[in-house]
């Protein structure tokens, strides 16, 4: 009789739980997963070394382009790691601001991740509700930012601009009449920040959705329980951050641990699971979506009666104002040296991180002085969970594969780079 050899098996690179840019080689027995070997690079787009030919703020965009689906906080930690380097101080507002919109982007990757990876195990739905809730929350973004997606709002000293007074309105047109339009704009009457207060208020019945759509679907936990387990000495070993890590019982937050602007002030708690399973991990971040809303509301609530600057005042860094720029010979010229020149970064070595929605994301910075980066590293959570795969899909089935791709939250931008 023939003996049995385990075959090898291409999943990817077209696979949607991968973004149509991983490739998994798998060798299987049967359907039963004997080794999974990711090979990555198919979205390389080497930021890193762009980077060293960009001035710091010219290389701001590209920060948006990594984690795709959590466009701000990529700049914070960018923005932080430059700040580290100069001794820049930034102003309290810009803080509230940077925090808020943080929190947004979490909902936004967390929404995101949820309605992806429910479509990947097969529930149809959750797609559409999650979606529905990103669209306001990209409202959000275009209001502060004039872009749905890659903002570049966070600036080294703060941010872009201030939070607008008006929220855009939608007007009647062929297919929606006025009656129609006017109860889309029932929440867009005041200021940006009623918009968001709103938002805050009506989110955690949203979230309740979700829950009784999947928490206890039967076929739901039959997809997750007990698939991809890590203990919590092995995602340490392995180094995973964030909801991975949270997932194994490991109550580790830099938002708490390691708290940057104005953390330090946000009441909220910290999820943990207890088997380490691809359900904990889904568990930990539905209950993240609820601590990020109970911060964008005590930063709505903080913002709404403390005004003041939202960007450092040195204009080495910091453009200045248009109506400063055309009636003052100085500060015409501080807006052409920053926008051709840029601005020089001390000599010396910075790390800087933040509780990215996917884990830990630091950037790591070296400057020899000059008005470019000498060396830029990323690390990138994303990158760190995905080289466990391996030991995660051992010994479960190729359909459990999909789930352990997803409940990574994995996005290519950041690891492929």
């Amino acid at each position: 009789m023939a003996d049995i050899k385990n075959y090898t098996l291409n999943l990817g690179p077209q696979h949607p739980a991968a973004h149509g840019v991983l490739r998994l080689v798998l060798e299987l027995d049967g359907e039963v997963v004997q080794r999974a070997d990711p090979h990555i690079g198919l979205l390389h787009r080497a930021t890193e070394k762009l980077a060293e030919s960009k001035t710091y703020i010219q290389s701001l965009p590209y920060m948006d382009r990594l984690d795709y689906v959590s466009m701000m906080c990529n700049e914070h930690a960018y923005c932080l790691a430059i700040e580290k380097m100069m001794g820049l101080d930034v102003p309290i507002r810009a803080q509230y601001i940077r925090v808020m919109y943080a929190e947004i982007t979490r909902l936004l990757n967390h929404l995101l991740w949820l309605g992806c990876h429910g479509f990947d195990c097969g529930a149809m739905n959750i797609l559409i509700y999650c979606f529905r809730e990103r669209e306001d929350l990209f409202d959000m973004y275009e209001a502060v930012s004039g872009a749905r997606m890659h903002a570049a709002y966070f600036r080294p000293g703060g941010v872009y601009r201030d939070l607008p007074d008006t929220m855009p309105q939608y007007k009647a047109n062929k297919i929606r009449n006025a009656k129609a339009m006017a109860r889309l704009n029932e929440n867009r009457q005041g200021s940006l920040l009623d918009f968001i207060d709103d938002f805050t208020q009506r989110f955690p019945k949203l979230v309740d959705e979700y829950e009784t759509l999947l928490t206890d679907n039967r076929i739901w936990k039959q997809r997750l329980v007990d698939v991809g387990i890590v203990t919590p000495e092995r995602a340490k070993n392995l180094g995973f951050t964030g909801a991975m890590l949270r997932g194994s019982g490991v109550a580790w937050d830099l938002r708490k641990h390691q708290p940057y602007d104005v953390y330090d002030r946000m009441d909220f708690d910290i999820p943990v699971g207890k088997t380490g399973d691809c359900y904990d991990r889904y568990l930990v971040r539905v209950e993240e979506m609820r601590q990020s809303n109970r911060i964008i509301k005590q930063c709505v609530d903080w913002l709404r009666v403390n005004p003041g600057p939202v960007i450092t005042d040195n204009h080495k860094v910091a453009a200045p104002s248009r109506e400063g720029m055309k009636s003052n010979m100085e500060e015409l010229i501080h807006h052409f040296k920053l926008f051709t020149e840029g601005f020089h970064v001390p000599e010396g070595e910075a790390y800087a991180a933040v509780e990215h929605p996917k884990g830990e994301f630091g950037i790591y910075l070296v400057s020899d002085g000059a008005n470019k980066p000498y060396r830029l590293k990323i690390r990138a959570p994303g990158f760190v969970h995905l080289a466990a795969m391996d030991e995660m899909a051992r010994g479960h089935m190729i359909a459990d594969t999909v789930a352990v791709i997803g409940t990574m939250d994995i996005v290519f931008g950041e690891i492929d780079r």
